[in-house]
């Protein structure tokens, strides 16, 4: 007996439908549906273990690939950085990790300052999201022959400060775990994975490219260094 496909219509023989792939037949949604979601949400579908694996291990070529290439087997550069900047949350949240080895700021009663750079200060992995935009920024500036446009060095430093993200939250579990002085060492190494990306990303084989990509960082942190000053200034006008 031909059925009709729910979603557009179309004449359907078989178990799926030969124009759109929807299942003629859903499945009930139950605890197993649930479970396949948050995986497929984490890790299957989403090519989460395929994502960071291969911008770890390989940012430069990876980056490229997505932007020119393969946009299937990747996670999206948005939804990457906000599922890790969750697990880190999650993450200090749980493991109840102490951040003030990234940015030890001590708000004084008589201090009156913004609430919004406030939260930043009190919760400084956004603010390394944040520096990402600062830093492409510098990054387009530096590399405007490269041939990409903004958005795809967004896309890049997207990816780049999510492995960043990885590494700060696995530091600060064997540190909290472990006792381990990890911190100092996690930081250093987030800093040459960072510039080590950047640089393959433009020109793995021209040293010009990591000169320049760690002028785009420190820059790109001075910059977003300045514009929280002025509006702390700006606060304490008022």
């Amino acid at each position: 007996m031909q059925n009709t496909c729910k979603n557009c219509n179309e004449p359907v023989n078989s178990n799926y439908c030969p124009n759109c792939g929807q299942p003629v037949k859903l499945k009930k949604i139950d605890k197993y549906y649930i479970i396949q979601e948050f995986g497929d949400f984490f890790f299957a579908n989403k090519g989460m273990v395929y994502t960071v694996k291969n911008v770890f291990i390989r940012p430069g070529d990876s980056v490229k690939r997505f932007i020119t290439e393969d946009r299937y087997r990747f996670v999206k550069p948005i939804t990457f950085l906000f599922l890790v900047t969750l697990i880190y949350a999650l993450a200090v949240h749980l493991f109840n990790i102490n951040t003030d080895y990234m940015i030890n700021v001590d708000f004084g009663e008589d201090i009156t300052i913004s609430p919004v750079v406030k939260w930043l200060m009190e919760n400084p992995r956004y603010i390394i999201t944040i520096m990402a935009l600062f830093i492409a920024f510098w990054l387009k500036i530096f590399f405007r022959k490269a041939g990409y446009n903004f958005f795809e060095i967004f896309i890049l430093m997207c990816f780049v400060t999510g492995i960043s993200t990885l590494i700060d939250t696995i530091g600060a579990i064997i540190h909290k775990g472990t006792n381990w002085q990890l911190m100092q060492i996690a930081i250093f190494i987030n800093l040459i994975y960072v510039i080590w990306a950047i640089g393959q990303f433009f020109g793995k084989k021209k040293v010009a490219s990591y000169v320049k990509a760690f002028l785009s960082y420190t820059l790109g942190t001075l910059s977003l260094g300045i514009l929280i000053a002025i509006i702390t200034i700006i606060t304490l006008l008022k």
